[in-house]
């Protein structure tokens, strides 16, 4: 009996050990930044995998190199990444150690940007008229890839305005000042970004190409993610979130919504392709 219970025991391990991946209980280990562009993509894909039967932690990171250090040693085992530019050193760094899963969206860029009313279109034309943006252009924080390029640009367009350091939340100010009294004002922005949807802005023109071109965003992970975990794999794969739903996710938060409020509100509005998604998610 004992040989026979053993036996027994041995055989239901294996049969468990066959069980499709989703029949499991199966944790993702997830890390994000908390930046209005990657906020979205991370619940949005977390909420999808949910439903496909995943346990999945969030850890936050306040900079690239933390995360990616994190996604190297194994902390985590996920990340959303702009492979392209912004974090294009830390990728390069580590980047035979890791894997790209899977695009997620596209479009993100940043520049300096004018209110539509303002009748320049390039950034060959500031010089003209650099008494009418007051001698600045508003910046953001110092050190960021944003206001590192505007640095560029400036130097490269000999252009006489100041660049001003500062913060988001001073840019995002200025830009309404001036907006609601239809004045002239040059600010670093990108995209997405809520002010860009509540604020009508252009970019303006970059014919030497300071900026770098609209990037992508992947899904990333640790080398070898995608073979051991191909279920997984394909429901991230699934799961592709365009910039303007992003820019719109954020102005809800802006207006008084909680994050996760918005990618629900989202994923309701959008059961159809969810539901498309739902195919993917079967072995």
């Amino acid at each position: 009996m004992k040989g026979l219970w053993k036996a027994l025991c041995a055989a239901a391990m294996i049969a468990m050990s066959m069980l499709p991946a989703k029949a499991q209980e199966k944790t993702i280990e997830m890390g994000t930044l908390s930046w209005e562009d990657l906020t979205p993509i991370t619940g949005i894909t977390k909420k999808v995998l949910e439903d496909a039967g995943y346990t999945v932690n969030i850890t936050e990171f306040s900079e690239w190199g933390i995360a990616y250090a994190a996604l190297t040693k194994g902390d985590i085992q996920v990340l959303a990444s702009q492979t392209d530019y912004v974090a294009h050193d830390y990728w390069n760094r580590h980047k035979d150690r890791l894997e790209k899963i899977s695009p997620v969206s596209h479009g993100l860029y940043q520049g300096i940007a004018v209110p539509k009313y303002v009748p320049i279109d390039s950034l060959e034309q500031l010089n003209e008229h650099s008494d009418k943006f007051a001698g600045k252009i508003v910046g953001i924080e110092p050190g960021s890839g944003l206001m590192r390029d505007a640095a560029d640009a400036v130097k490269e367009y000999g252009i006489k305005l100041q660049l001003v350091e500062g913060s988001s939340a001073a840019m995002t100010a200025a830009l309404k000042s001036a907006y609601d009294r239809q004045e002239w004002v040059a600010v670093t922005i990108w995209e997405p970004s809520w002010m860009v949807q509540k604020y009508e802005v252009k970019y303006l023109a970059d014919p030497r190409g300071v900026f770098p071109p609209p990037q992508s965003y992947y899904w990333i992970g640790q080398k070898g993610f995608s073979e051991e975990n191909p279920h997984a794999r394909e429901v991230m794969a699934s799961v592709y979130v365009p910039l303007a739903d992003i820019t719109a996710i954020n102005g809800a938060v802006n207006d008084g919504k909680t994050m996760d409020q918005a990618v629900e509100s989202w994923i309701e509005a959008h059961a159809d392709l969810i539901k498309r998604w739902e195919n993917i998610k079967k072995d």
